[in-house]
């Protein structure tokens, strides 16, 4: 994908370094006071107390609360006070950004084709785990999610490579339809499918409710697809860039992921669909380049 001229996303939260707080690390993951105090309550030197009220006060002077000072403070708060939106500049993260820019560009596009104003999301770069605004701890075991709650998309950079070496699925716009999808449940909550679908879900037995999620997960895929048509028309694309985002489709298919895990499959289990699946409805994005052929919540699929 030719990068060079795209600009970079001012929508970007770079948390690398801030795995979230623990007892005895700071924010920026030195040792924090709250560690120093925990430390001194479990010695046993006979001026610990002294030098306690010595290190409240210092705090409180300075600022601090008492929520800071003993780690009660939410990761999340910690994260609304410390991260604010900004660029990057190694060269994974720089890539990463710039698709970002880019579907914000089509889909505000997009969306006013149809009458309807986008609000794009947040990317979230973080490394081991990071605390979302409503959906829990993020991991980067989990590879990138979508938050709906607080409308970010989160990313350990690490996945970049596991797409290689775990999935097999080389290229940059592998990379670029894996954030694409992510996109696409953006899209979805933009639109309120995400909360019908949320709404229809209740109730289900489990078997119905990943049949379900397989046609939410499908249609992020078509999503997908539309904005590398999007990609295609902006001259961007290189040869071979469509065959690295079929592969990648096909390597996070449930059939193949399961059949390589545990030598068979389950397709009761299937939560995002078939490797099949999931190129069809990737190049189905493609061909058509918008919202209107993206139902996959009706008939066949």
């Amino acid at each position: 994908m030719k990068l060079d001229d795209l600009k970079q996303s001012n929508r970007v939260e770079d948390r690398r370094g801030q795995s979230g707080p623990s007892f005895g690390r700071g924010p920026s993951g030195g040792n924090g006071m709250n560690g120093l105090l925990l430390q001194l309550l479990f010695s046993r030197g006979k001026g610990k107390w002294f030098i306690i009220a010595i290190l409240i006060f210092s705090f409180f002077v300075g600022g601090g609360n008492l929520g800071d000072l003993i780690g009660l403070n939410s990761p999340q708060t910690n994260y609304e006070k410390n991260y604010t939106p900004s660029t990057v500049s190694d060269e994974d993260a720089i890539f990463i950004s710039k698709v970002f820019a880019s579907t914000e560009e089509f889909w505000t596009q997009e969306f006013k084709k149809e009458g309807l104003r986008y609000n794009p999301p947040t990317l979230v770069i973080y490394d081991h785990q990071t605390q979302t605004g409503g959906c829990g701890v993020g991991s980067a075991s989990a590879g990138p999610f979508y938050c709906p709650a607080d409308s970010k998309v989160y990313i350990d950079l690490t996945f970049y490579q596991e797409l290689s070496t775990k999935y097999k699925a080389a290229g940059d716009f592998a990379m670029a339809y894996v954030i694409a999808h992510e996109v696409g449940h953006h899209v979805q909550n933009e639109l309120g499918t995400m909360k019908a679908y949320q709404q229809k879900r209740q109730g289900l037995s489990d078997k119905a409710a990943n049949a379900l999620t397989v046609r939410l997960e499908l249609q992020a895929d078509y999503y997908a697809g539309a904005w590398a048509n999007y990609v295609e028309g902006q001259g961007l694309l290189e040869v071979g860039d469509i065959e690295e985002a079929m592969n990648a489709a096909h390597a996070v298919g449930d059939d193949t992921l399961q059949e390589a895990a545990y030598g068979t499959t389950v397709p009761d289990s299937f939560t995002h669909g078939t490797s099949e699946q999931r190129q069809k409805w990737f190049m189905r994005g493609f061909q058509y380049g918008d919202l209107r052929h993206g139902d996959t919540f009706s008939g066949n699929i």
